[in-house]
């Protein structure tokens, strides 16, 4: 009568913490994972088993017949936690920039180590992969002319996305108050035309419509008075008075 492998006998103890301490382990099988493995091997040393990224199993040699102690599979375990993590970080990244503590949040999300969460995020930087100071000025300069957003607008994003403050107002003073300004009169007149009823109303409407989009009190008022200017004396003659502005 044929018999099985050993550790087909016993239930498989999937984890580092299940290994016996004081002997030498033998690979007695390394299969591919299954489906939502992709790119994880399962290495089993009879009746334990643990799984690592191919790239792990290739570094450390992890093939039938080689011996491990459970020191050495701890330290394993540890650099195939770090490359799990830039793995997963390179795939977030992909989609699109993102900020330091929202890569740091999607990382702790996984259940990852928090000291692997900061070796991998110290080592994207190092790599310019992640940048908050050049993703701040491509954000602030795409949301104002781009998407009729105002500099408090833009600043309160900023925060929330946990870029630092002096990287903000570095990224913010490099919009210039000519750029501002051309952002909100656009967004206002887009607005204003757009408004039925008399000039009160109007005004009203796109007053509160630019205050929420962020930008100044200042501002504000600036593109009111000028869209009212435009209204009581035509699009001509506004054209004519911006050039002598």
């Amino acid at each position: 009568m044929k018999h099985e492998p050993m550790e087909e006998k016993h239930t498989i103890q999937q984890g580092i913490e299940h290994f016996p301490g004081d002997e030498e382990l033998e690979i007695t099988r390394v299969e591919q994972g299954k489906r939502g493995m992709r790119g994880r091997y399962i290495i089993h040393f009879g009746p334990y088993s643990l799984s690592v990224l191919e790239d792990v199993m290739i570094k450390y040699r992890m093939t039938k017949g080689s011996f491990f102690n459970k020191s050495e599979l701890s330290d394993i375990v540890m650099a195939d936690e770090r490359q799990q993590a830039y793995v997963m970080s390179l795939q977030y990244l992909a989609r699109k920039p993102r900020t330091r503590q929202e890569l740091s949040r999607r990382l702790l999300e996984r259940e990852l180590e928090p000291a692997v969460v900061e070796e991998t995020l110290a080592r994207l930087e190092k790599e310019r992969l992640v940048d908050d100071e050049l993703y701040a000025r491509q954000w602030a300069r795409q949301r104002v002319s781009g998407r009729g957003k105002g500099k408090l607008w833009i600043r309160q994003e900023l925060q929330q996305k946990g870029v630092d403050r002096s990287i903000i107002a570095y990224a913010l003073g490099d919009i210039s108050e000519a750029e501002e300004w051309e952002s909100a009169l656009q967004a206002g007149q887009k607005k204003w035309d757009q408004t039925r009823g008399e000039a009160s109303e109007k005004k009203r409407k796109t007053y509160s419509f630019l205050m929420r989009r962020g930008y100044s009190s200042e501002l504000t008022r600036r593109v009111l008075q000028s869209l009212l200017r435009r209204d009581q004396t035509g699009p001509k003659a506004e054209e004519d008075e911006l050039l002598w502005d």
